[in-house]
């Protein structure tokens, strides 16, 4: 039988810190780590131990540690755990989690298990090493790094970076790109994954992070904040595009990523495997910056719809392929530029939709609002899409349509509240006002509705309400809500 000599662990933690980069102690506790579970391992029953080395003389104590549990838990693991009674009846000041330690007497180790322990002491020094890499790169995530490539394993590419290794995986780089072992590169530090075994440092090649990062380090005016980068989208080692705008006006922000003779940009592009990019103005118009961002295709009209995110752009059938791009490279880059729903269709094609969608809100109409379809029609080309608009809009809005008189306005509006007051009743479910409550002298359905959804449906629960109180769920006047909770309150003095 053998073991692992104090003198032993001072050299090992002295050539591993000085071979490793890494602080003594470091190493002392990975090797501390690493005996405790090589003991465990050795001994017959599942105990849990601590090591514990002195740092000047190598010399190192065991302890088996004991978990306090709580009388009341089911004792699973009774090598390594014992009930707070148990445990006070010699250390009385002990409570629930706390642990109990009693010094072992030294294992031997044989040499196979002697020499598993050395394996797993540098195995938790190499993770040791990756986390102090870890902590120093942490800061630089969302960087631009460069290294060498030294290997690649299974596809992954692992990058020297001169005080650190990083992995760049196979969907992180440029398709067709062909890296091999001794190319230099470029790439973003894209995060820094803790799941693996010890930290990892990922990168990346086919991020828009990535581009922009590429476009401030080659053009000085966007590294200082002159030229601002507010976007890209790309195709990795395909197309790509970004959106730029200048924060001096006597700065051409195209021109300036470009460089004299597309330097600049060409620069950008050899480091992307020939990826090619689209320069594109950045404008506060959406309108223009999507014409700008499907060029070169000419649009001639653009549809917005905020509720879906969505705009309708209308191409001419011979401008249609182009703005599509090949592939739909074009408009899906557009799209994920400005962050809108792109849908490119012909004249025709709109034409047909605006008719389509016409006729289903004049059925709309002519169903929630019980009227014919010609009024139903007059509402939908004056561009009304909601029975919320007709409900609450200005009423004078509505007076302005040359076919409709107040009689006509103030019934389209009344029917278009008691739809919108039916369809909410069929939703809110317990938050539907009583007929005490709508039977209110002064109460309105409306009115009602609110003061139903914020839990007060009866008239008997209006009455036990204050004025504030109303006014928090009810947009009314303050009078009219103290009158209303005095009607609720009515019964209580007929009762005295």
């Amino acid at each position: 039988m053998m073991s692992i000599t104090n003198n032993e662990i001072l050299l090992m933690a002295e050539a591993v810190s000085r071979e490793k980069d890494l602080d003594r102690e470091i190493i002392f506790v990975a090797i501390e780590a690493a005996l405790a579970t090589a003991i465990k391992k050795l001994h017959p029953e599942e105990i849990e131990a601590r090591v514990n080395i002195h740092r000047d003389t190598g010399q190192y104590d065991t302890y088996r540690v004991w978990d306090v549990v709580d009388d009341d838990e089911e004792i699973l693991f009774p090598d390594r755990q014992i009930s707070l009674s148990e445990a006070r009846s010699s250390y009385p000041q002990l409570n629930v989690g706390d642990q109990i330690e009693e010094l072992m007497q030294a294992v031997k180790f044989g040499r196979i298990a002697a020499q598993a322990a050395k394996q797993v002491i540098m195995q938790k020094v190499r993770e040791a090493k990756r986390m102090q890499i870890a902590e120093r790169y942490e800061e630089r995530v969302g960087e631009l790094v460069s290294g060498l490539i030294r290997r690649l394993d299974h596809g992954n590419a692992i990058v020297d970076l001169g005080d650190a290794e990083a992995i760049l995986p196979k969907t992180a780089m440029i398709a067709r790109e062909g890296l091999r072992p001794g190319d230099r590169i470029r790439a973003l530090l894209k995060t820094i994954d803790t799941e693996a075994r010890g930290p990892q440092l990922i990168l990346t090649r086919v991020s828009p992070e990535f581009l922009i990062k590429l476009f401030k380090l080659e053009v000085p005016e966007a590294g200082e904040g002159i030229i601002e980068i507010l976007g890209a989208a790309r195709d990795p080692g395909s197309r790509s595009k970004i959106a730029v705008r200048t924060n001096d006006s006597t700065v051409d922000p195209v021109g300036a990523c470009v460089g004299i003779r597309g330097s600049r940009v060409q620069s950008v592009s050899n480091e992307i495997a020939g990826e090619k990019v689209d320069i594109i103005v950045h404008s506060e118009n959406l309108g223009e910056f999507v014409i700008q961002a499907l060029a070169p295709a000419e649009i001639e009209s653009i549809y917005i719809d905020d509720s879906k995110n969505s705009m309708d752009v209308v191409v001419t059938e011979d401008n249609l392929s182009r703005a599509i791009g090949r592939g739909g490279q074009n408009v899906r880059l557009a799209s994920e530029l400005t962050g809108w729903e792109l849908n490119l269709m012909t004249e025709k094609e709109a034409l047909q939709k605006q008719d389509d969608e016409m006729q289903v809100l004049v059925g709309q109409f002519m169903a929630q609002l019980d009227i014919d379809e010609n009024v139903a029609g007059i509402l939908a080309q004056e561009n009304f899409v909601s029975l919320e608009e007709i409900a609450y809009v200005p009423k004078h809005e509505l007076l302005e349509i040359e076919e409709f008189d107040e009689e006509l306005v103030d019934e389209l509006r009344s029917r278009a509240r008691d739809s919108l007051l039916r369809s909410a009743y069929a939703t809110e479910g317990d938050g539907v006002p009583s007929e005490d409550l709508l039977g209110l002298e002064g109460m309105d359905q409306e009115t009602a509705l609110a003061l139903a959804r914020a839990g007060i449906q009866t008239s008997e629960d209006l009455a036990d309400c204050a004025v504030d109180e109303v006014l928090d769920v009810v947009d009314i006047d303050e009078a009219v809500a103290g009158k209303l909770i005095m009607t609720a309150r009515a019964p209580w003095f007929n009762r005295e």
